[in-house]
This record gives C-alpha cells, structure tokens and sequence, in this order.
C-alpha cells in the first residue's frame, strides 16, 4: 500500500488525515513517482479551507500538486524516462503522498546537485513567476517593482527578472531585507510612505509592477507608481485585478491562463532546474516536516514561516 493526504470536508487543518491508499499504477502517457519531498505552496491551503472555490467534496480529496523523487514504473507512450531517474514534478494530484502518478508532460529530469527538496520547491513559485515575466515582456531596460519579494513567488520572480537584465526593487520587511537584496534587488520597506520610498529609489517609477501580497496598499500603490495597466500584474486579488484592468494571473481571477501561459509554466520548471544545477537560481528551504505532519505544514505556511515548506513521506 502507498500512503497519502486527503480530506473529506473542507475546514481547519486538522481535516487532513494520512490514509492507506493503492499503489497507483501509470497509465498511458503518465509516470509514476516515488515521491521523496513535496511542496507545500499557499494555494493548497485556500483549496483545503475552502477559501479558494472548487467542486464539491464527493470522495475523499488528495492534496499538493508540486513535489520529487524517482522514477517507479512508466506508462505506455511514454519515451525519455526509466525506473531509477530522479525527476521534479508539477500539477500532480495528490502530491502529498508516498507515490503519485503525474502525465509525462509534467515531469523533468532532476540533475544531480538538486535535492528532491529543492526540486518539490520550484512548481508554482517558479511556473507562476516565469510565466508573469515572459507574459509583461519583461527586459533589460525594464524597472520591476515586486510586491512581497521575500516570499517564495517573489523571489524567484527577483532572480529571474534579474538574470534578464532587469533592475528590481522589492518590498519587504526589513528582517528580510538581506535575502532580498542577497536575491539582487534593491529592498523597500512596505507600509505607510511606500510610494515615496520607491520613488526616492526610482525617480522615473518602474515600468513593470507585480503583485505577490494581495495587500490594499499593493494594488493602491501600484496604480499610482504606474500609468500604463498593461504591465501591471496581480497573482494574488485577480478577480480585483480584472476590475481595475490590469492583468490578473490566476490568483482567484475568473479568466482561465491561456494556453500560451500554461505553456510557458511548464517550460520554467525544467529551466529553473537547470539554473539551478549551473548554481544561477536558488530556492530557499524552511521546515521539513514527515508527511503525517501536513496539517501543521499547512498552519507554518498560513503562519508565513520563512522558507518553503516540504512534506518527507
């Protein structure tokens, strides 16, 4: 038997519980994974709370689309993989879990030097970040102004803006000043004077703003640091975002990625692996908990504990 994280009711944390479940076995197309870390990422807990809309709970529901491990088996039509072969995943199914089974499309090859902790890391922070900055175009003559740079989203939107030639400037606290600017951005304090701050940094304002806090003082500041909408981005108030008319990716806005955007999530997991390896792209790790522990991964998260946090099976 494999174990897993389900739910059968939304609520607190403590609805999750580790169940004894098949060994799922891969069907066409898909390969299964010995699962050895997964991630656990914000939006797990919005779906788990109820906070985040999703179908109605008919059968107990997985947890966790993000994680790594090895190879198990491989499914027919699938080429490029072999039982063995340490591999980082995204859009899972149930990633909380002893094995899982993923579609070949989903999975990457793990170079050595990349901890499978370091790999359940990437999935949503760096998809989400890489897709926003191809999405704003963003360049070398750009300035970008990321709202809640130290958490796992915006630091990797701050490396890779910066390993484009950007100039970046951060918001956060200054407890966490140094891994901003340790990133390469130019730290700013949030909170009352904001906009002045930036300013005093960049006279001329930044060309591209985006939203990883989902604060009013965010989006507010954002609005009036930057005339331009088009190359404003929330990830977090989408519904508001659309309202205001900037863009909104994901983060609860009712329009779908389009395929271009979902695309290019994809193709930032096996490009961030690759920085990684060659040490351009870091990612860093907060608590690692066993997987019987999800619910208090779930509450470090929502308590916002530095790092990402990483379920063992």
């Amino acid at each position: 038997m494999a174990q897993a994280i389900q739910h059968t009711e939304l609520g607190r944390p403590e609805v999750l519980t580790l169940a004894d479940v098949p060994v799922p076995v891969p069907g066409a197309g898909d390969v299964a994974i010995r699962v050895e870390a997964a991630g656990v990422n914000p939006v797990d807990i919005k779906l788990r709370s109820g906070l985040r809309p999703s179908d109605p709970i008919t059968e107990p529901r997985r947890v966790g689309s993000d994680g790594a491990g090895h190879v198990a088996a491989v499914g027919s039509d699938v080429d490029g993989f072999r039982v063995g072969d340490p591999v980082v995943f995204t859009g899972a199914i149930g990633a909380y879990a002893t094995d899982v089974v993923v579609p070949a499309a989903q999975v990457f090859a793990r170079p050595a030097g990349v901890t499978a902790a370091q790999g359940a890391a990437l999935g949503i922070p760096v998809g989400t970040a890489y897709q926003t900055l191809r999405s704003l175009a963003v360049r070398a003559d750009d300035t970008v102004l990321v709202h809640a740079g130290s958490g796992a989203v915006g630091q990797a939107l701050i490396q890779l803006a910066v390993l484009q030639g950007a100039r970046v400037i951060a918001t956060t606290s200054d407890r966490r000043a140094d891994r901003v600017r340790g990133l390469g951005a130019e730290p700013v304090a949030y909170g009352s004077g904001l906009v002045e701050r930036v300013r005093a940094l960049a006279p001329d304002g930044p060309t591209v703003v985006i939203d990883a806090a989902g604060t009013e003082e965010a989006l507010e500041s954002s609005l009036t640091l930057l005339a331009d909408r088009s190359r404003i981005a929330t990830l977090v108030q989408g519904a508001k975002g659309l309202a205001l008319g900037i863009r909104a990716f994901k983060g609860g806005s009712p329009l779908p990625l389009t395929p271009q955007q979902e695309a290019w999530r994809l193709e930032a997991i096996p490009v961030a692996v690759a920085l990684m390896a060659a040490g351009r792209f870091s990612v860093e790790l907060g608590p690692s908990l066993p997987l019987a522990e999800a619910a208090r991964a779930h509450r470090l998260v929502d308590e916002g504990a530095d790092g990402k946090v990483v379920l063992v099976p």
